[in-house]
C-alpha cells in the first residue's frame, strides 16, 4: 500500500487547518493506519512555547507519540511568520534541519501529515517561504478555505501559486469556520469544482460546540463529509 504525505495548508490564518488535519488523522487512526504528523513551525503560541496548541492538537489526533521537540522544533509565542518572530525570540529556522526531519518522517510506513504555518508566501526565512519547504520536500499538498464570501479569490491564488511552482495539489477542502448562513456558502462548493483543476474534497461543517472531552468523536463525525479516498489511500 502506498501512504500519503501531505503538507495541508490554508489559504490565510483561521481558515482552520488544524481543526480539518485533527479530522483527518482521528479518522485515519481509527483505520489502524497509524499516521504521523508534523507541525515544524508554530507562532502565537499564547500559552508559551512549551505548549503548542496546534502541534498539540494533532500530535493527540495521530496518537503520535514522539516528543513535541520532533513534532515541532520551531515555536514562537509571538503571533508573526517564523523569520519575524525568531528575530525577535531567536530560535532561527535552521532550514536544512526541518528538510531532513520531514524526509525522516516520509520512509515511515504510514500517512504523514505537515502543517504549515499560514499560506504559502509565508517566510521561514528571509530566502525561504512555506512553497520552497512544499516544493523541497517533494510533497503533495492539501488546501484548507474558509467557505464563506471571499473562498474563490483566495483558493483560486493558492492553487495557481502552487501550481506554478511545480507543486502537487491533491485538493481542496472548505471549511464553514462560524457557521453562519450565508448564500456564498451555498454557491462555492461547485464554483470551486468549475474554476479549480483540483478536486473538491467535501465542506468541512462547523462545529459550534466542539470540546475536549468530546473533540475525537466530533471530529470522526465530521471527518465523514470529505471525500478521503481522493487523498490516495
Amino acid at each position: 500500500m502506498t501512504y500519503p504525505s501531505i503538507f495541508v495548508t490554508g489559504t490565510g490564518t483561521g481558515v482552520g487547518k488544524t481543526i480539518v488535519g485533527s479530522s483527518i488523522l482521528y479518522h485515519w487512526s481509527r483505520l489502524g493506519l497509524f499516521p504521523r504528523v508534523m507541525k515544524p513551525l508554530e507562532s502565537g503560541c499564547s500559552l508559551g512555547t512549551d505548549n503548542p496548541s496546534d502541534a498539540i492538537a494533532l500530535r493527540n489526533a495521530a496518537s503520535d507519540l514522539r516528543e513535541l521537540d520532533q513534532i515541532c522544533p520551531y515555536r514562537y509565542k509571538l503571533p508573526l511568520a517564523p523569520l519575524y518572530a525568531s528575530e525577535i525570540e531567536g530560535n532561527h529556522v535552521d532550514y536544512s534541519k526541518v528538510l531532513q526531519m520531514i524526509n525522516d518522517l516520509k520512509s515511515y510506513e504510514g500517512p504523514v501529515i505537515i502543517e504549515g504555518c499560514g499560506g504559502l508566501m509565508v517566510p521561514l526565512t528571509k530566502k525561504i517561504q512555506v512553497l520552497d519547504l512544499i516544493k523541497d520536500s517533494d510533497l503533495d499538498l492539501l488546501i484548507v478555505s474558509s467557505l464563506g464570501l471571499g473562498c474563490l479569490n483566495h483558493t483560486q491564488l493558492t492553487l495557481q501559486i502552487a501550481e506554478s511552482n511545480g507543486i502537487r495539489v491533491s485538493g481542496i477542502i472548505l471549511n464553514d469556520v462560524d457557521g453562519v448562513i450565508d448564500i456564498s456558502k451555498k454557491r462555492n462548493p461547485q464554483a470551486i469544482k468549475e474554476l479549480c483543476t483540483a478536486p473538491l474534497i467535501g465542506v468541512f461543517p462547523y462545529i459550534p460546540d466542539l470540546v475536549e472531552e468530546h473533540r475525537k468523536e466530533q471530529l470522526i463525525k465530521a471527518s465523514s463529509s470529505l471525500d478521503l479516498e481522493k487523498l490516495k489511500i
